[in-house]
């Protein structure tokens, strides 16, 4: 399956979407353009945190699929700064 026809939606912890939100840092489109969707284990950094995919779950709107990507909490387990 390609990700041209199909919705991407990022799932945070809820501390971490307060944080998102909180310091107005931009989602970018990771697979914008990619022919391969996301996979469990993949790792994301956003404004130097690190998320690692964690729950896919797969729905249909109605008119496109999409896939719900569950992450983990973007806390470093030691003082590691990614920024």
């Amino acid at each position: 399956m390609t990700t041209d026809n199909l919705q991407i939606s990022l799932v945070f912890p809820t501390d971490d979407q307060a944080w998102v939100r909180r310091t107005g840092v931009v989602v970018p489109p990771f697979w914008a353009g990619h022919s391969v969707s996301p996979a469990l284990g993949d790792v994301l950094r956003l404004g130097g945190r690190q998320f690692i995919i964690q729950a896919r779950v797969w729905e249909h709107d109605g008119s496109t699929p999409v896939l719900r990507l569950f992450l983990g909490s973007g806390h470093a387990q030691t003082d590691t700064s990614f920024g």
